[in-house]
């Protein structure tokens, strides 16, 4: 029953995150104005605007002008509803941790998306995030404000010190998701990073095996394979981390 609710309540915060992503890349507020249609400006009425639902009924046509509704719209609510459940069900006897999943998980789509989208990671959504997380941990979880520091400083200085070697490879804003991975995660941001930087090196490869030496002007997004780590550190990275000091 937590899964199912939080699987409509992460639609629900889904649909806002596309217009966080829209918004705040662009210097437009998120709390201010009514939806409207980002080609001719029109008004959306609320029927239109029901998450995934509306985008099928138009069969992915603005009403007002026929303009193409990008499939990112439904596929955001539902990424964020699915992820809402999953962190549900895997943290429902633990409030703290509950809360801070899907403060997490909220925060990773929306860098996610705008990251595609724009080729920025917003300062405005990770501050929101950390400020968020920092509270949350400060009442349900005070002894672990350390760790989560400590985590945040070496996650965040590992891509800092790329980001000096390789400036062109790696900006700023993948410095400062990876801090705010760090306050949310703790020591489970170490296999998180390893992952996004894994992930990172396996597309970049296969991009230049398939474009050979022009791959090397290709710029991707490094903030969706941060999302994809930060993933893999909520669910599964106290177990990683676990079993490696166990192993070694």
């Amino acid at each position: 029953m937590v899964a199912i609710f939080l699987f409509f309540a992460g639609l629900l915060v889904g649909s806002f995150l596309t217009v966080v992503a829209h918004r705040v890349p662009r210097g437009e507020s998120v709390v201010g104005g009514r939806s409207h249609c980002p080609e001719c400006g029109a008004q959306i009425a609320a029927y239109d605007n029901v998450p995934v639902l509306s985008w099928l009924a138009l069969r992915g046509r603005a009403r007002c002008c026929g303009a193409p509704i990008s499939p990112r719209y439904p596929l955001t609510e539902l990424a964020t509803g699915s992820l809402f459940a999953a962190v549900g069900v895997a943290f429902h006897d633990d409030a703290a941790q509950l809360l801070l999943g899907l403060v997490f998980v909220a925060a990773l789509v929306a860098v996610t998306v705008t990251d595609l989208e724009r080729r920025t990671i917003p300062n405005k959504v990770l501050l929101v995030a950390s400020i968020l997380g920092l509270a949350i941990a400060a009442i349900g979880e005070p002894d672990s404000l350390l760790e989560r520091a400590i985590a945040a400083a070496a996650a965040g200085g590992l891509l800092f010190a790329a980001a000096l070697a390789y400036p062109r490879g790696m900006g700023l804003g993948d410095v400062k998701l990876a801090a705010t991975m760090g306050l949310f995660l703790g020591r489970a941001v170490a296999p998180a990073i390893f992952v996004a930087l894994l992930a990172g090196s396996l597309v970049g490869l296969a991009m230049i095996a398939r474009h050979g030496a022009a791959a090397r002007k290709q710029a991707i997004p490094f903030g969706p394979f941060l999302a994809l780590g930060g993933l893999v550190g909520l669910f599964a990275g106290e177990e990683l981390v676990d079993w490696y000091l166990d192993t070694f």
